[in-house]
This record gives structure tokens, C-alpha cells and sequence, in this order.
């Protein structure tokens, strides 16, 4: 009941006059910013935090709330349209959305997908509403080992299961940590890696590295595979949806709410499998499976409900416990600590007001958006049609007066430079971008959990086991790392024998 109440208060704040205005701000920036080509929604949330520097927190939350959703449904847009997914959860999209809209269906397709992130998205903030208190009070119940484990637990998830390859994976999260490890150290305020450089010594902001890794590296990038003639947009009158095309749709968006909200909320979940999952499951119940490859409606409405659903599920642990599971959460988090706020346990009680707005924020946001994006498409599919050149050059101009706003100084414009490089580079090299900024959040943390724990004890190691969810949390690790050897040497030969 106390949540419900504070729910309650939550929409009383949302609704105020300005506050509604900023949550419409928010939306219509963060879709508008969303559809365009190859930005995905981390993208799109780095690249327009700096905007909300000067506001107050609940105001800069409930502007947040409208940029998150809207960013997430942007990527549909430009899946169906242009197949060209902003991530790599929106692929499963492209895949029936684009031979929709080719077959003159465009309208349907945005439509399905709109209609199915509102009903995944207000369900899964609903959940999100029931869920979270009782993994807070799971939170406070755990010491420093256990958070040590988890956010290793993290660490190895987001290299090991996300990742194509695990010694890129590994890389990255290496580069993340070290960038984190940059000024002073809390213990022995001794400086590291600061290069006797004094702007250095209080670290990177990691908004500049937000901003730099995902929308100059995503920039530069893109200029360097830049194709001179706009793509081809297909056209699209307002969306609408016939009685068949409802009947189709309505069971896809609930069995991809089900697929999509858990994944969201496991440290090594995402957005990708339940897509994949969804789609799949649609393909084996449909009645029409001639349709699918061809433009299949349900093939858009599944994985565009898992995807968002998804999103909702990754706020559980990145304020319940402050373990972002994807980019976008991880962009989110650096949003918190931005305003000083550390998500946690303790969130709930030392910024309740502020965690239910947002709470509360989502729904509207959601709301607004379904609302907006029905009558506006045909407006967001002309912004596909910029060209590549004007397009890029304005996102490197909003990501520079962005990270100089952070601090107000040139040598950010030079670190911002650097990781907009070290961004390119790694999406040369095929490199995953998610452990990187995992690891720059989550690195001092656990550091600072790590050697708690080790202090508490006396030095010795046997101070990282702490109680039942720290042995279990290492086991999960234990497996997930010897994985290849056990399917290969225990797992194949029992297959094969059963075989023979």
C-alpha cells in the first residue's frame, strides 16, 4: 500500500504543468533523436544527458523518462523503414518490418510496433512497480562480498554471455576498468593514471566517456563508410491497423512482455535473446507461416513488446542494486551520478520522492508517446531522409557542447576526442562497447566493495565469501567461465552416447 501511495504522489508531481511539458519535451526528443539512422537508444540517452544539466533532479528525471522510451522506439522506425536496426536488439524488427513496408504495409508495421511498446512498456513498469521493493529489501540484506560478487558477476556476464567473442569482451571491460582506475585513490589518496595532469586527479566523467565511446565513436565511424545519396525511405501514411491486423497482434505483445521483462532484469540478459526468442516462438504458433520472411505481422509486434519490456526489466537491478544489465541502463546510471544520487538499496529511502516520479514518469512517457507517434510518423520518417553529412556533423556538435558542459573545461574536449577515437577503433576491431562502460562504472565500486571486504578481514581472501548468495554468485561465475571446456568434454559426449 505505501507503494501505491508513493506512486500516487509520484503522478501528482508528473502532472504539473511544466513537469507534463518536459516529459512531451522529452519524448519528442528522444524519438526524434531515436529514428535517426544507426542510433540506437544508449546512443541516443548519451548524447542528450548533458541537456539536462540545470535542472532540477525530478525535473531532469521526468525529461529522462520521455528520452529513454522515446529513444527505444526509435530504433523501430528505422528497421522498418530503412532496415537499417539502430541496435542490435531492433534486427528481429527488420526482419518481417522492412518486407512489410516493402509490400506497401509500412503503416501496419509502425502501427504494431507502437501499440506493442505501450502495452510491453506499461506492463513492464507495472512490474517494475511490484518487483523492485522486494529486491531492495533482498539488497540491504547483503554485505560488501556479496556486492563484490555480484558486480563481478556482472563483469563476466557482459564479456562472456553478450559478447561474440570473450577475449574481445574481456578487452574492453579491461579498458573500462582502466579508465575508472583514473584519479585519486580513495584509501591512500595517492593519484593514478592522471598523468600529472590536476584536471585529472576527480577522473573522467563518465558522461564525457558516455558521450565519447557511443555518439562521436558511432559518428566518426559512420563517416568513415559515409554514402553520399540518402537512403531510400520507404513512404508511410498515419498508422492504423485493421481488425485482422489486431487479432494477429494483441497475443505477440503480451508472450513478448512475458519473454522480454525477466531477460531485461538478469545481469547477463539484454534485449537480444528474447527478441530472438519471441520471433521464433511467433514463427512455431503462427497460422500464417507462409507469411514469415515475407512480412509477417506478428513477427514485428513479438520482438518489438520483448524489446521493450526489456528496457523496462534493466531498472530493477540499476536501482535496486545499481547493476546496469545494458548500455542504456549503464548511460542511465551515469545519469544518476551526475546529480550525486548513488542507485542502491538506500536509494528508495534517502530519494524516494525522486525514484517514484521517475517511476511514475515512465508511465506517462509511455503514454505520451503512443500518443505522439501514431499521428507523427510520417514526420519521423522525413528526418530519415537528412543527409548523412549534416546529420553527423550536428551529433559531434551537441556531443562537444554536451561534454564541455559537464565541467567547463577544454581538456574534456580532448578526452572526448580520445575515447570518440578509442570508440572507433574498437568498432573496427569488433570490440563490444557495453563492458567497457560497465567496467567504468561498476570499476571503483567494486574496488571500493573488494577492498572493504579485504580490510574487514584483515587481508585475508577468505573475506570475499561472505554468506549463501556470495558462494552462489561465485558458482555462476565458476560456471559460466568453464562453460566451453564443460560442453565439450562432458556435455558433447553425453549427446553422443544417447545418440548412439
Amino acid at each position: 500500500m505505501d507503494n501505491l501511495n508513493n506512486l500516487m504522489q509520484g503522478f501528482a508531481d508528473v502532472m504539473a504543468p511544466l513537469n507534463l511539458l518536459l516529459a512531451l519535451v522529452g519524448v519528442v526528443i528522444g524519438t526524434a533523436v531515436g529514428v535517426l539512422p544507426g542510433i540506437g537508444p544508449a546512443m541516443t540517452v548519451a548524447l542528450l544527458l548533458p541537456i539536462t544539466y540545470g535542472m532540477e533532479p525530478v525535473q531532469a528525471f521526468i525529461m529522462f523518462a520521455g528520452i529513454f522510451y522515446g529513444g527505444m522506439y526509435g530504433g523501430s522506425t528505422t528497421s522498418i523503414l530503412l532496415n537499417t536496426p539502430g541496435e542490435s536488439s531492433s534486427v528481429v524488427t527488420a526482419i518481417e518490418g522492412n518486407k512489410m513496408a516493402k509490400a506497401g504495409r509500412a503503416a501496419q508495421a509502425l502501427a504494431t510496433a507502437a501499440i506493442g511498446s505501450f502495452v510491453a512498456g506499461t506492463i513492464g513498469t507495472l512490474l517494475l512497480v511490484l518487483i523492485t521493493p522486494f529486491v531492495v529489501d533482498f539488497a540491504v540484506s547483503l554485505g560488501s562480498p556479496d556486492y563484490f560478487a555480484l558486480m563481478l558477476l556482472s563483469f563476466i556476464a557482459v564479456t562472456s554471455v553478450l559478447g561474440s567473442s570473450r577475449i574481445r569482451g574481456f578487452i574492453s571491460l579491461l579498458l573500462g576498468l582502466t579508465i575508472g582506475l583514473v584519479g585519486i585513490d580513495t584509501v591512500s589518496g595517492q593519484q593514478r593514471l592522471t598523468l600529472g595532469v590536476p584536471q585529472l586527479a576527480d577522473g573522467i566523467d563518465v558522461v564525457v566517456v558516455a558521450v565519447g565511446i557511443f555518439a562521436v565513436g558511432e559518428a566518426l565511424w559512420v563517416a568513415a563508410h559515409l554514402r553520399r545519396k540518402p537512403a531510400e525511405v520507404i513512404p508511410v501514411g498515419r498508422p492504423w491497423m485493421g481488425r485482422q491486423d489486431w487479432k494477429r497482434s494483441w497475443k505477440p505483445w503480451l508472450r513478448g512482455t512475458a519473454f522480454g521483462f525477466p531477460f531485461g532484469a538478469l545481469p547477463a540478459g539484454g534485449a537480444e535473446i528474447p527478441t530472438f526468442l519471441s520471433y521464433a516462438t511467433e514463427k512455431r504458433l503462427t497460422k500464417h507461416p507462409e507469411q514469415f520472411g515475407k512480412g509477417a505481422i506478428e513477427g514485428v509486434a513479438g520482438p518489438e513488446a520483448a524489446n521493450n519490456a526489456s528496457a523496462a526489466g534493466t531498472l530493477v537491478p540499476m536501482l535496486a542494486i545499481g547493476l546496469p544489465t545494458n548500455a542504456t541502463a549503464a548511460v542511465m546510471l551515469a545519469a544518476f551520478q551526475s546529480y550525486g544520487i548513488q542507485p542502491g538499496p538506500l536509494l528508495f529511502e534517502r530519494e524516494a520522492s525522486l525514484v517514484w516520479v521517475l517511476i511514475a514518469s515512465l508511465f506517462i512517457g509511455n503514454l505520451l508517446l503512443l500518443l505522439l507517434n501514431l499521428p507523427l510518423a510520417p514526420a519521423w520518417a522525413k528526418l530519415l531522409q537528412i543527409p548523412r553529412p549534416y546529420l553527423y556533423a550536428g551529433i559531434l556538435f551537441f556531443a562537444t557542447m554536451g561534454a564541455y558542459a559537464v565541467n567547463a573545461q577544454p581538456l574534456d574536449l580532448f578526452i572526448l576526442l580520445t575515447l570518440g577515437l578509442l570508440g572507433f577503433a574498437m568498432r573496427r576491431f569488433g570490440l563490444p562497447v557495453l563492458p567497457l562502460i560497465v567496467g567504468v562504472i561498476l570499476g571503483p565500486r567494486a574496488e571500493l566493495q573488494g577492498r572493504r571486504s579485504l580490510q574487514l578481514s584483515g587481508g585475508e581472501l577468505s573475506g570475499l565469501l561472505g554468506g549463501p548468495v556470495s558462494y552462489t554468485v561465485y558458482t555462476v561465475v565458476a560456471v559460466v567461465l568453464l562453460w566451453p571446456l564443460i560442453r565439450r568434454f562432458v556435455v558433447r559426449p553425453l549427446r553422443a552416447r544417447s545418440a548412439a
